[in-house]
């Protein structure tokens, strides 16, 4: 257990680590969870601070979840537990480090617990995990961000495509290298993605959610004279 126990506290600190508030209080001294939406996500990033400071504040949050569960899962100090049925124990592990990291993501100790909604540190935990399905959830995104242009239902387009795809490419495909682990713990991702977005959905559904009017590379508030 050792093991497990190092591996979800080093995946929460990494995915504590404030990407998009660091990028804004480094390079512009700006705090972001100040300006737009309030939130410390990649979204608020490009719209506050423009497509450079958005681009390099997702390839952090990305990084996270790859780090958390393509590396930090791994580290063995006693052998992993048994007991895990048909599941395959590496895969758990790597998931539990995903949702750790995940949670790090949404409430950072290195940043008052106010964190970001944790879809970007989600798709590199299943990045790492199932390549393939990740990119067809990356399709479904693209298809609903190009058709409706909220990043919000979009997101949570791609978060319910995961799941569907994993439980169809296994149970109808019959992929049988997809543990069955991937299924039940991406659900509770989702769940976790789902209601961090309680607020999108809130505004989706009133109609006053923010859209996206083009999409050429965003100049952001900060160089459009906005701050």
């Amino acid at each position: 257990m050792l093991s497990v126990l190092v591996i979800i506290v080093l995946s929460y600190l990494v995915g504590s680590v404030p990407g998009s508030v660091s990028v804004g209080k480094l390079f512009y001294g700006i705090d972001l969870r100040e300006h737009g939406s309030g939130n410390a996500g990649a979204t608020n990033t490009f719209r506050v601070l423009g497509w450079k400071a958005g681009v390099l504040a997702t390839i952090i949050d990305v990084g996270k979840g790859l780090l958390a569960a393509g590396w930090i899962a791994r580290i063995r100090i006693d052998p992993l537990p048994e007991g895990l049925g048909f599941w395959e124990a590496s895969t758990v592990v790597a998931l539990v480090a995903g949702i750790a990291a995940i949670i790090g993501h949404m409430y950072p100790i290195w940043a008052g617990f106010r964190g970001g909604k944790g879809v970007n540190t989600s798709a590199g935990v299943l990045f790492a995990l199932t390549p393939v399905s990740m990119a067809i959830a990356l399709g479904v995104f693209a298809l609903v961000l190009f058709a409706s242009r909220y990043v919000s239902l979009a997101s949570l387009a791609a978060t319910a495509a995961f799941p569907t795809t994993i439980a169809l490419r296994k149970y109808v495909f019959g992929v049988d290298k997809l543990d069955a682990s991937l299924l039940f713990l991406s659900l509770i991702m989702a769940t976790a993605i789902f209601y961090g977005h309680r607020g999108n959905i809130q505004r989706l559904k009133a109609g006053t959610e923010s859209r996206i009017n083009s999409f050429r590379p965003a100049k952001g508030m900060r160089n459009k004279g906005q701050l």
